[in-house]
């Protein structure tokens, strides 16, 4: 069978597409990945062996700009038009799209030629773009049971198949937790500085913790020296290299609620404090399906402060059978690569 898997845009989207077109590829399916011009190179490099890349003429349409929303609409819409023709010659028999505005073209490039399509919804809050394909997909596949903005009306079928993750995710499921008082923060971008400015003053008096911090590069000396200067053990980076193993050495994270940090959270099963983008619904739905799971905290923005996280860590440092009980609840099978391949290939 010839499949095309539309991804693009973040890494959010490209991962989980590579490894469902691994899984793919090894039953032994033809695959042609197709992406944008920002991931080309993180195709390249992740995309199975034997697969087929195609770059795209697209880009989102956030911009406030009223001539740059036009400009981004055209090229979609040209790529669209660009896949239409490329299927007369080369008609795949599934197409498989992973949200965002670059799955676009293909997904009405295959309506127009009848192509069964499937489309993957990462986040508890369903994207715009994908609200937007949705009229023309069999499929909505979606990372949470319980996914909102989902039109009342629409004849496409949805399927709970969980986000897909790299292997070593899968293979540290369930770890018991270190015992430790390892706190892990993930933050590393401009969103995340709220986590820089409220952690370190609330871990200040708890000497016992060890901090692995993740913050954005010009943070970096700042943080070393406010842990150094309060005899806190700390290591401060700007990027962590493996993240499974950084997670798996945890008690306890505290991060933002991403789509992909959450499922790597319930993969492995770590309990943690979310704290959502404010100006992201998206983020907010993620961290609620994870509160609501009994793993950890969903915590507005402007409830995040220092006395409330102290407090917090405090009372859960102090209750280890709470934190395993809540890491036992944080624990989620994801058999998510697995299901999504056989719901494409049945």
């Amino acid at each position: 069978m010839k499949i095309w898997i539309a991804t693009g845009g973040t890494g959010g989207h490209v991962f989980p597409a590579l490894a469902v077109a691994e899984e793919l590829a090894a039953r032994g399916h033809k695959i042609t990945v197709s992406c944008d011009g920002r991931v080309k190179k993180m195709v390249a490099d992740g995309a199975p062996r034997g697969a087929h890349r195609v770059h795209i003429w697209a880009s989102g349409v956030g911009a406030k700009s009223r001539i740059k929303q036009m400009w981004a609409l055209f090229k979609i819409g040209m790529s669209a038009v660009a896949l239409i023709l490329r299927f007369v010659f080369s008609r795949p028999n599934r197409v498989v799209a992973f949200g965002g505005y670059a799955s676009v073209p293909a997904v009405f490039a295959a309506h127009v030629w009848g192509i069964p399509t499937y489309l993957h919804e990462q986040n508890g809050a369903i994207g715009r773009a994908n609200r937007f394909a949705m009229r023309w997909v069999k499929t909505l596949m979606t990372s949470f049971k319980n996914v909102s903005g989902i039109p009342q009306n629409t004849a496409t079928r949805v399927v709970y198949t969980g986000l897909p993750v790299r292997r070593e995710f899968i293979e540290r499921a369930g770890a018991p937790l270190p015992g430790k008082m390892h706190l892990l923060v993930t933050g590393g971008s401009l969103g995340a500085q709220i986590l820089d400015d409220v952690v370190p003053i609330a871990v200040r008096d708890m000497k016992k913790i060890f901090i692995t911090h993740q913050t954005r590069p010009e943070n970096v000396a700042r943080l070393q020296k406010f842990y150094a200067d309060n005899k806190i053990h700390a290591n401060v980076l700007s990027f962590i290299r493996n993240m499974a193993d950084a997670i798996t050495d945890a008690d306890l994270v505290i991060g933002r609620s991403g789509a992909s940090t959450v499922i790597e959270l319930t993969t492995i099963g770590r309990p943690a404090i979310l704290v959502p983008l404010s100006i992201n619904p998206d983020q907010a739905a993620n961290a609620a399906n994870f509160e609501k799971l009994g793993g950890g905290f969903a915590v507005p923005q402007d409830k995040f402060t220092p006395k409330w996280l102290t407090a917090t860590l405090t009372e859960l440092f102090e209750n280890k059978t709470r934190l395993a009980k809540m890491a036992q609840k944080a624990l989620v099978q994801n058999n998510a690569v697995k299901m999504i391949a056989d719901t494409v290939t049945k």
